[in-house]
């Protein structure tokens, strides 16, 4: 099993390479292009079938325990060591980047975004894959970095190269703001690591702060969650996101709404609350103010943006929601309870499926009419996109009510959870102040409800029009979309199938090592 976590890491990069390579000639087929899109879809695929062997091979009785571990000396003058493993919390993750990974590059093969060189765009693909495979891996706070870093560059190529308007003021952005973040981030890990004296994040867990004074916690969460919350994004760092949002190709923003976004929130679970928990506690009350600030922020730019004659951008709204439904991540691991932090990394699985395939419908309408501004979408009545392709209006209706939390769908335990957590804190936390967040964030999902109804009133009601059919849905796309869909509603459904995989990891976290 250790080789099998090696492979799902390493072999993207390999892959990666060899995308670069001129194709063998028996493999070239009629059109170099199709033949390296056709080895992104075979990479990506073998890295999805490792991760469901994994999974499938992964000790159910004891998820609380680090499994298919590899730990081997790297920088032996700073116990730098490559060590990987898996537990509940981090496998769910890897098989949802592996999922959408392979869903991309599936959809790409039919779909290509305009743009340069197949070849590149395939091996930043599978780049970006292994530098987010990696993350959810790797257990050294030195090579946590690395990987967390390295998806900035391909994501930055796929905006600037492969994006749509504005894709080059966007794609600096996104690196800048995510660059400046780390650069403070490095700075808190470097501080944990020299003063505790190992990097390794297994140990620092199970030592839970103990080897840390108080003041060099509070210092360290605060740089490393700056880091950490430009990525997730939380409001007010947030602002890179819309614009990356709008300007990256289809493939682009289901992966950066997917799986990056998620790199943020799993630092926080996976470094500060274990390794600095008294910092933490500290600044607990604080990340959950700008939470809960994110969620309402995030509802009306949305409202916002859907209100007739404000030219708002379907894509764009679809990233404003993004900010609220990581407010709720942030609420649930601002509240330090299991019950809380469950439903954090339940949210995040549930805002990967929801979210990826929402990007997904969202691009397949833009092609279609040629825009995502609502306004000329809607025209005066609405696009009738029932009557027009109505099994794409379809997905689009079932993956908006998903959105909005809707029982009975994925996107409603991960938030219930995180309000039960701030409903009862951690000890020592207040109380009083807990339940105004987790009031104000309840009223986040009321106008969450009204901003996502709008969408499916505008986008998919109205007078049927004299104008032809578009096409509906696609045999490829519905190849892409349907895993999404299923998903959303098994863990709407099953939701112990998730739960049963984090609980017992999180309380082995919280209680610092100890099962």
């Amino acid at each position: 099993m250790q080789f099998l976590l090696a492979f799902i890491v390493v072999v993207p990069l390999v892959g990666a390479v060899a995308a670069l390579l001129p194709a063998p000639p028996g493999l070239k087929g009629t059109s170099p292009d199709q033949a390296v899109l056709r080895h992104g879809v075979t990479v990506t695929g073998a890295i999805l079938v490792a991760a469901i062997v994994l999974a499938a091979g992964f000790d159910h009785d004891h998820p609380s325990k680090m499994q298919a571990t590899t730990d081997i000396s790297w920088i032996p003058a700073l116990d730098v060591r490559i060590h990987l493993g898996i537990d509940g919390i981090s496998l769910p993750l890897l098989v949802l980047t592996a999922l959408l990974t392979f869903l991309c590059a599936l959809y790409s093969y039919f779909k290509l975004p305009a743009g340069p060189s197949p070849k590149a765009f395939v091996a930043l693909l599978l780049v970006l894959e292994s530098g987010t495979l990696a993350t959810f891996a790797v257990l050294d706070l030195l090579l946590f970095f690395l990987a967390f870093e390295m998806v900035l560059v391909p994501m930055y190529f796929l905006i600037a190269r492969w994006g749509g308007a504005q894709r080059q003021a966007a794609a600096w952005k996104f690196i800048l703001y995510t660059l400046l973040g780390s650069v403070v981030m490095l700075l808190g890990l470097l501080l944990i690591g020299l003063k505790s004296g190992t990097f390794d994040m297994v140990a620092l867990a199970t030592d839970n702060g103990r080897g840390l004074t108080s003041s060099v916690q509070v210092i360290a969460v605060l740089a490393i969650g700056i880091g950490l919350a430009v990525k997730t994004p939380m409001w007010p760092l947030h602002s890179w996101l819309p614009d990356a949002h709008t300007a990256a190709p289809t493939v682009g923003s289901v992966l950066l709404a997917g799986v990056l976004l998620k790199m943020g929130t799993y630092g926080f679970v996976r470094i500060l609350l274990p390794i600095a928990p008294d910092g933490m506690h500290t600044f607990a009350p604080y990340l959950a103010a700008f939470a809960v600030v994110g969620i309402i922020y995030g509802s009306l730019a949305c409202l916002a943006l859907v209100r007739p004659g404000s030219k708002g951008d379907l894509k764009r709204l679809i990233a404003y929601s993004s900010v609220g439904h990581m407010g709720f991540v942030l609420l649930g691991i601002a509240s330090m309870t299991p019950t809380g932090v469950n439903g954090a990394l339940f949210a995040n699985i549930a805002h990967g499926l929801i979210t990826g395939l929402l990007f997904f419908l969202v691009g397949a309408v833009k092609d279609r009419y040629g825009t995502a501004d609502l306004d000329t979408l809607s025209g005066a009545t609405g696009a009738a996109l029932y009557g027009r392709a109505p099994r794409l209006g379809g997905l689009l209706a079932f993956a908006a009510v998903a959105s909005l939390g809707l029982p009975g769908l994925a996107g409603f335990w991960g938030e219930m959870l995180a309000l039960f957590g701030s409903f009862d804190p951690a000890d020592g936390l207040s109380r009083p102040a807990f339940l105004t967040f987790m009031s104000i964030a309840a009223f986040g999902t009321l106008l969450t409800a009204a901003y996502m109804l709008m969408v499916v009133r505008r986008v998919c009601m109205g007078e049927k029009r004299e104008e032809p059919q578009l096409a509906d849905v696609q045999t490829y796309e519905f190849a892409a979309w349907t895993p999404l869909v299923a998903l959303t509603v098994l863990a709407g459904l099953w939701p112990a199938a998730l739960l049963g995989l984090t609980d017992p990891a999180v309380q082995k976290l919280l209680a610092g090592g100890k099962s």
